[in-house]
């Protein structure tokens, strides 16, 4: 894998990771981000599938009570690419002490007024990860956001540096195969189902160069695991990782 593939469209250097132009498009979603008939409907159906992986690595990882309504509590989590908190409530529901982080301070706003009309206390900050003293988390996530990332690499190593000893990371992204093209840019792009110029195909990342850009941040994954879609099923977890998979990492032994 090369340097060219995992840093593609890079227009910064030094380890930076936002692109201006991509926090300014999720920053323009902001406003209808909790409709779920809005720009943003695509994540309001993918957030249930992303959230049944994610418990699932949750009571692997700790070995925790499947039964238990807050698997999380005692724990801190930290959500990259946070848009306007659609996963950080969940992990607060589930007992976490949680931090968003995005690109785009019109959506921590977003997420911060949401939250509070929800009773519930959850740190938002705008910025670069790797400018933020943030600390380190039990659970570190980012779902749907290193495709976005200028520098892959440093994006990942970020994250690393915020997971605590023993924790858990959680990851999603599209993968790069002629399907992804066709189904989320070609089609889904096409009618309006993602808004058009979220994604570029060239940035896609597959789970073989994921796989080895978390080991050189110092982690081991778990297999990863495919999202899908079918007519009568809608978006589900699969087999098949053509379009989107979700991936758990930890510290390597």
């Amino acid at each position: 894998m090369s340097d060219a593939t995992m840093q593609q469209r890079s227009n910064t250097s030094g380890g930076q990771t936002i692109r201006p132009e991509e926090a300014a498009h999720f920053g323009r979603l902001a406003k209808d981000w909790w409709d779920p008939k809005g720009s943003s409907a695509m994540l309001h159906r993918l957030n249930p599938v992303r959230l049944k992986f994610l418990r699932e690595a949750i009571d692997l990882h700790w070995a925790g009570d499947i039964e238990a309504r807050r698997p999380l509590a005692g724990k801190s989590a930290l959500d990259v690419g946070c848009g306007a908190g659609l996963l950080c409530e969940p992990l607060a529901r589930l007992g976490a002490d949680v931090t968003g982080v995005d690109a785009a301070p019109e959506n921590v706003a977003a997420a911060a007024v949401h939250a509070e009309g929800a009773g519930l206390d959850i740190r938002y900050m705008a910025g670069e990860i790797g400018s933020l003293d943030v600390g380190k988390f039990n659970l570190v996530t980012a779902m749907e956001v290193i495709e976005h990332v200028a520098d892959k690499r440093a994006f990942l190593g970020e994250l690393a540096a915020r997971l605590a000893p023993g924790g858990l990371m959680v990851l999603s992204t599209p993968n790069r195969t002629p399907q992804s093209r066709l189904v989320m840019i070609g089609a889904a792009e096409g009618i309006g189902l993602i808004p058009k110029g979220t994604h570029h195909w060239d940035d896609f990342v597959t789970p073989e160069e994921l796989g080895e850009l978390l080991a050189e941040a110092g982690l081991e994954t778990g297999e990863p695991t495919g999202i899908a879609y079918r007519p009568d099923k809608g978006l589900h977890l699969s087999h098949d990782l053509s379009l989107n998979y979700l991936v758990s990492a930890r510290r390597a032994a």
